[in-house]
């Protein structure tokens, strides 16, 4: 596990931070490979129900362009090095909890690439995000650029991708690569406040709407019968039961 990746569990939240201040948050192969690792403890803790991603001063400026001369020295290690990036963020897009970036300063490269995986960005004001490829005559993985279409459109996209220029956080409200936008001071405070939110909300509700959310982004759009057996799972919760009771009570359900 990279010493630059930390987990930390309370109250139904775990936020890994990405903690290599010296270099702005860059990402090293080996803090990559460390990413589905981390995901995999949160999704075997029952205690879990969302995951907050967040960097401190900076989200990330990008991948650690200093180890490319050796990991992508050709085709083969550019691959492997790809193959590396793509399991770190298809786990936290495979993963069945909400999970929400928190985004103060450099939200770069790889570093977008880490936040577009997430479901919901939180960002600060003053932050910067771009996407830059173009600058180092790479052509950005396809799925990564599924997840940058599905967040801002093809359009902006292409702008995005072919000038590798670094946008400014009003640019990445208005074109939705972000959710919302806070003073950075405020960006931990409201991710995790929205995280308790979604924590104390029915899971199977959640869990429901990010599996269909993901079936229709993929162009998947049939009620087959997996999606009518979480209907069904869903009629027949606990949830359901609890969320039922409480209307009728006039209270807070607990889920």
């Amino acid at each position: 596990m990279s010493e630059h990746l930390r987990l930390d569990i309370a109250d139904s939240v775990a936020t890994l931070v990405i903690d290599r201040p010296a270099k702005r948050n860059a990402l090293s192969f080996d803090m990559w490979a460390g990413i589905p690792k981390l995901v995999a403890e949160v999704a075997a803790d029952d205690s879990v129900r969302v995951l907050l991603l967040t960097g401190g001063e900076h989200f990330s400026a990008g991948a650690d362009i200093s180890e490319f001369a050796e990991l992508r020295a050709d085709a083969a290690g550019a691959r492997r090095y790809a193959e590396g990036i793509h399991t770190a963020t298809d786990a936290l897009t495979g993963l069945a909890k909400p999970t929400i970036a928190a985004i103060n300063g450099f939200c770069i490269g790889g570093g977008c690439e880490i936040a577009l995986a997430c479901d919901l960005r939180i960002a600060a004001d003053n932050a910067q995000f771009g996407i830059t490829p173009a600058k180092l005559g790479i052509v950005y993985m396809l799925p990564s650029t599924k997840q940058l279409v599905d967040a801002v459109g093809p359009a902006w996209a292409k702008q995005i991708l072919f000038s590798a220029d670094i946008i400014d956080a009003a640019t990445a409200l208005r074109i939705g690569l972000v959710n919302e936008l806070h003073a950075p001071g405020d960006v931990i405070k409201r991710a995790t406040e929205l995280a308790h939110t979604m924590a104390a909300r029915s899971q199977v509700t959640i869990r429901g709407a990010k599996e269909i959310i993901g079936r229709i982004t993929a162009g998947r759009f049939e009620e087959d019968e997996a999606v009518h057996a979480l209907y069904a799972g869903s009629a027949e919760s606990a949830d359901y039961a609890e969320g039922v009771r409480a209307f009728l009570d006039k209270r807070t359900p607990k889920f």
